[in-house]
């Protein structure tokens, strides 16, 4: 099993994601830290404070050297997809090729209507998401990039420069068996795995091996991850039978969500939980 934390930027302080993301970098067990990317809090007020996801995610870039780092996930309808692509390659270098590019087809009604920003359908989020992924695919691995679809048309379009890695690893979220898991088939190096027990992700991942089937992808070319959360009283037991028990059915990266208000002085002890655990690679 590998390791990651998630801290998302809602109901805190910069200076104290700040000192959380200066801890885990000194600690080998977390491979990468992520951030989410929403305006409005998604858990309690959705009145309450928010930070930006890209901005914080840029200066965490500046305040590390080693954690991977990336969105989960950027909401494609958020920003053009040539624009997050370039936003995408920007970061790429900022953080010497330590960017891991989260995306979904987005489903937040709520800062999206008061935005006046159009989520659409579902059939409309998902077939806009494939075209994105797409314009993303090709403005970070092309020299240019001509493409004509119904929500995205671009012509001769160019991103330089264009960062180290081509492109960053693709992280997917969301756990639709038709589309979405068919859309993390062809796309994506990681699948992410949001809500729900041990036994549906087994279930989704089974899903997800037959889509790689269907186009003659290996689902081991995939890492598989889900957010496990740690609960207020930071009892690291209960997570860590959690982290277990997905193991068991094929999870390969454990992104453990830190509970508000964040707290650096739980990064170390979590640190040490898991390596005591056996249950690290690291």
């Amino acid at each position: 099993m590998r390791f990651a934390f998630k801290t998302s930027p809602q109901n805190t302080t910069w200076p104290d994601m700040l000192s959380v993301w200066r801890a885990a970098d000194d600690i080998n067990v977390f491979e990468s830290g992520w951030t989410f990317d929403h305006f409005y809090p998604i858990e309690g007020d959705p009145g309450g404070p928010c930070l930006e996801g890209w901005t914080v995610l840029t200066a965490l870039a500046q305040a590390t050297t080693r954690l991977r780092l990336g969105t989960l996930v950027t909401g494609i309808h958020y920003r053009h997809p040539a624009v997050l692509a370039n936003m995408a390659a920007a970061l790429d270098i900022i953080s010497n090729g330590r960017l891991e590019l989260g995306i979904g087809a987005g489903w937040n009604e709520l800062e999206s209507g008061a935005y006046g920003i159009e989520l659409g359908t579902v059939k409309e989020r998902l077939d806009r998401f494939d075209e994105a992924c797409q314009v993303l695919i090709g403005l970070l691995t092309k020299d240019s990039t001509t493409f004509e679809g119904e929500y995205f048309q671009l012509r001769d379009a160019r991103n330089e420069p264009k960062g180290p890695q081509r492109p960053p690893p693709i992280c997917i979220g969301g756990s639709g068996e038709k589309r979405t898991l068919a859309m993390v088939a062809r796309y994506a190096d990681h699948w992410n795995f949001v809500l729900g027990t041990p036994e549906e992700f087994a279930h989704k991942r089974q899903v997800l091996a037959s889509h790689c089937a269907d186009i003659g992808r290996n689902l081991s070319e995939i890492t598989l991850s889900a957010h496990i959360w740690l609960n207020r009283e930071h009892d690291f037991d209960r997570l860590l039978d959690e982290v277990a028990a997905f193991g068991e059915v094929g999870l390969d990266l454990a992104i453990i969500y830190l509970p508000p208000p964040l707290d650096a002085t739980v990064v170390e002890p979590l640190g040490e939980a898991i390596r005591g655990s056996g249950l690290s690679k690291a």
